[in-house]
């Protein structure tokens, strides 16, 4: 099995540094629906994320109109390139012979069918489609009637802490983990037990109190990016 890529091939769509922030929170949104989705570049370099059906359906890529997955702009794509099959709960591509130009998980060739495990990045033709399981950690819900969270309504010291919090996630993708209350403080110069305090305080402001305690600085590091408290402007 062959190990080598043929040169040229796609870039990564969720490279650093490439995503804005609406493509983050459409991520962040696709991530929290608990459902397997791949995300890839269209023709024009937009982020598009595709939904794997929760019947388990199988699906075909190709160029040609008609199939599920369709990249009409990748002249290296083969008009039926490569079937995705739901088997025992767990997603796998299979290239068994339908394309010309071959398909690859994570450099290696796909000969036959090949397990998807979350983050894998498949090439069809020029186009890599990044593959997530979607494995999310509750959240609250936003209780009706109330008024989305501001920039304003935080003090500077808040506002610092929270643009730490989420630096890795706007600079190493979607889905890395936040920064660590000892990160925090080293980047903006305060103690650990100042960094912990304020985190207690926006948990209690933006209900996070109740969720376990490993999850309560992913959970405020995804409200902040989806409503805007932070973005990429901010690092």
């Amino acid at each position: 099995m062959s190990s080598d890529v043929p040169r040229a091939r796609g870039a990564d769509p969720l490279a650093p540094h490439t995503s804005t922030p609406r493509e983050l929170q459409a991520l962040i949104i696709a991530e929290r629906d608990g459902t397997p989705f791949l995300a890839y570049r269209d023709a024009t370099g937009v982020l598009d994320v595709f939904a794997l059906p929760v019947d388990g359906r199988s699906l075909l890529i190709g160029r040609r109109d008609g199939v599920d997955l369709h990249l009409p702009w990748d002249a290296q794509v083969s008009g039926v390139h490569a079937e995705l099959r739901c088997l025992g709960g767990e997603w796998t591509v299979v290239d068994d012979g339908l394309s010309r130009n071959g398909t690859y998980v994570n450099t290696r060739r796909v000969t036959g069918r090949q397990r998807l495990r979350d983050g894998d990045r498949v090439l069809i033709g020029e186009t890599v489609l990044v593959f997530n399981e979607a494995v999310t950690t509750p959240v609250v819900a936003t209780t009706a009637g109330e008024s989305q969270p501001q920039v304003d309504e935080l003090s500077d010291t808040q506002r610092r802490v929270l643009i730490a919090l989420c630096r890795p996630q706007l600079t190493d993708g979607a889905f890395h983990a936040p920064a660590s209350n000892q990160q925090i403080a080293d980047e903006i110069h305060l103690s650990v037990d100042t960094v912990k305090a304020q985190l207690r305080t926006m948990f209690g402001r933006y209900g996070l109190d109740e969720l376990p305690q490993n999850q309560k600085r992913a959970a405020l590091a995804e409200l902040a990016l989806r409503v805007g408290l932070v973005s990429n402007h901010d690092v």
